[in-house]
């Protein structure tokens, strides 16, 4: 590729202090070169950020709205340039790279139409009480390598809406389609507004303790999420943590096993299964287990692994080496536990692919059931009573999604209001709406995004309690 990137600092498109590779990982081998902030730049874009918050938050919402919506527009527009770029640097097949953009330009455009209310809480005897909600600050926003867009969108969307300022720091496996958008924020916002860097993980703590930093939005792992809760804690500064994930999917005794199994599959294994809210792990009542996995087989058999940017493919590579090898030692830990009957081991060609892989008759306890596996690979489990079933997918650190399917949707509901996830989606899997709230429990998150409640996290609610002055 010989399009050159720039950080985006104060409102000019810079060089980084230096330079680092970007591998495409469906042929394991650089494509472009991404800019490298060093402490100075990010100094430099930090204190932008705080220099155009009074500006920028003085604005109407209505005059902050519209220029988010020009975001979205431009996004628009460029759509086929930028999928083609995330498919190059995040592995997805083209068609779902498309998806992912579209979507970012929806979430966009969702948060431009929403407004911050305010409340009267008291309007009697002469006492009025009313809360009104404002802007944080410089927001600091830390995306990962899965859905690179879309999560940016997630946060800038809101930040920028109630008034923020940002700092923008993508993953360093997958920083190229940040840096593109931030060439439109360049054109359309106004200077230090919207402030990108680029690093390989060596900012990453300066940037979450930094004293004018008034909030951090995070996704990624669970144990980056605790590190950067550790480093927020001595300011007391904001957070919004969107972390891991080990969903489940309990499949009820009333439903056909193939159609759902069907279903599920694509749960467990679009983008590769690298999705924080994927199927993890599947849950089927014992008189349908067999039928259950050998559909799944079949489908994963039949599965096109190829280059993502070659037409047809459905399900590219592993986004990265590390997440390859990590992915790679649970398929030996399941070899051994369980039974693999389709897939079970990388494909022998350059990059970083991993069939998908379906595993059987594994134990509760195996490594690729506990953990979170984040990769093309689900193990099926077969269970005869419910409200066992229920704890055994509630057996887990994590909680953030979940899905539960049933004919009989009443009863399904009534299940999936038993299981401690923050979302749970009863005959439908990743049904996130920008316009409705999604948060994680336990150790997958804390506060939200998306929905008003994701508009609210960046704001201080603020309340205005008067009464009228006495004559002396």
């Amino acid at each position: 590729m010989t399009k050159t990137f720039s950080l985006l600092i104060d409102g000019a498109l810079v060089a980084g202090a230096s330079d680092f590779e970007v591998i495409n990982p469906a042929t394991g081998q650089a494509f472009a070169h991404c800019p490298k902030a060093d402490v100075d730049q990010l100094e430099q874009a930090i204190a932008a950020a705080k220099r155009a918050f009074p500006a920028w938050a003085a604005r109407s919402i209505e005059e902050r709205a519209g220029l988010v919506d020009q975001l979205a527009d431009t996004l628009e527009a460029r759509a086929g340039e930028f999928a083609s770029l995330l498919t190059s640097e995040q592995g997805k097949p083209l068609d779902q790279a498309m998806y992912e953009v579209m979507g970012s330009v929806f979430t966009l455009r969702a948060f431009a139409k929403m407004r911050l209310e305010t409340s009267t809480l008291r309007d009697e005897g002469g006492n009025t009480v009313i809360e009104h909600r404002t802007p944080l600050g410089v927001v600091a926003s830390i995306t990962p390598w899965n859905f690179p867009v879309i999560l940016l969108m997630n946060k800038l969307g809101p930040a920028l809406v109630t008034g923020n300022t940002m700092v923008c720091k993508p993953a360093p496996t997958t920083p190229l389609t940040t840096l593109l958008f931030g060439e439109l924020c360049a054109e359309i916002l106004p200077a230090g507004v919207v402030n990108m860097v680029c690093d390989q993980n060596e900012l990453g703590s300066l940037l979450t303790a930094h004293p004018d930093i008034a909030k951090v939005a995070f996704t990624g792992s669970t144990a980056t999420g605790k590190k950067v809760m550790a480093s927020a804690a001595a300011g007391v500064k904001r957070v919004t943590l969107e972390l891991g994930g080990n969903d489940a999917a309990i499949v009820l005794d009333d439903v056909d096993p193939r159609q759902v199994a069907r279903k599920v599959y694509g749960g467990a294994m679009t983008n590769g299964g690298q999705i924080c809210v994927a199927i993890k792990r599947a849950y089927v009542p014992e008189a349908m287990y067999d039928d259950f996995c050998d559909e799944l087989a079949t489908l994963a058999n039949a599965a096109i692994v190829d280059d993502g940017a070659k037409q047809g493919t459905q399900i590219g590579p592993v986004q990265n080496k590390m997440q390859f090898d990590k992915v790679s030692a649970l398929l030996e830990d399941a070899r051994v536990n369980g039974k693999i009957v389709a897939g079970g081991a990388p494909l022998d060609r350059p990059g970083y692919f991993i069939p998908p892989t379906i595993v059987r008759d594994i134990p509760d306890d195996a490594a690729l059931v506990r953990e979170e596996q984040f990769g093309p690979v689900l193990p099926v489990l077969k269970y005869t009573d419910i409200a066992d079933v229920v704890a055994r997918a509630n057996d887990s650190e994590y909680g953030l999604g979940g899905t539960v399917w049933g004919r009989d949707v009443e009863r399904a509901v009534e299940v999936a209001k038993q299981i401690d996830s923050g979302t749970v989606w009863v005959n439908q899997y990743l049904a996130i709406d920008a316009t409705i709230p999604f948060r994680g429990a336990k150790q997958s998150g804390i506060g939200g995004e998306l929905g008003q409640a994701g508009l609210h996290e960046y704001t201080q609610a603020h309340i205005v309690n008067a009464v009228a002055l006495e004559d002396a």
